[in-house]
């Protein structure tokens, strides 16, 4: 599984990718693959103001019920409501059509306290 080396990563296994003050976040494979099937993500609606080191969702399997949560402060401009419908992209595409979320921010400066690529490439080896 390659890990993309164009996004930061949380050690609770999210990962941010900036486009200008545009936050996408979503899980990464190695979650994915951890929890098995995904049978259910519920994310919150644009317009939800999410803080950093909160929540904005949840992502259910056949094996456990995991929190998702946000390294950035701001507001979420878009979701991706395929995930609704087909939540086992997540298991299919974790690091592309399964993104999850859109958060508009004023402060990217907590996404320097995460992981590049290689760092979370370690972390999951050991």
């Amino acid at each position: 599984m390659a890990v993309p080396n164009d996004r930061k990563y949380a050690q609770t296994h999210e990962w941010f990718k900036v486009d200008g003050n545009v936050v996408t976040a979503g899980i990464t494979q190695f979650a994915a693959d951890e929890l098995t099937d995904i049978t259910y993500v519920e994310l919150p609606e644009p317009g939800t103001a999410l803080e950093a080191g909160g929540s904005f969702g949840e992502i259910e399997s056949v094996k456990a019920t995991s929190d998702l949560n946000t390294a950035v402060s701001g507001k979420v401009v878009e979701v991706n409501t395929r995930l609704a419908d087909e939540p086992e992209l997540v298991n299919e595409d974790a690091f592309g059509k399964a993104w999850m979320i859109k958060i508009e921010c004023d402060d990217l400066g907590p996404l320097e306290n995460l992981m590049d690529g290689p760092a979370y490439d370690k972390m999951i080896a050991t």
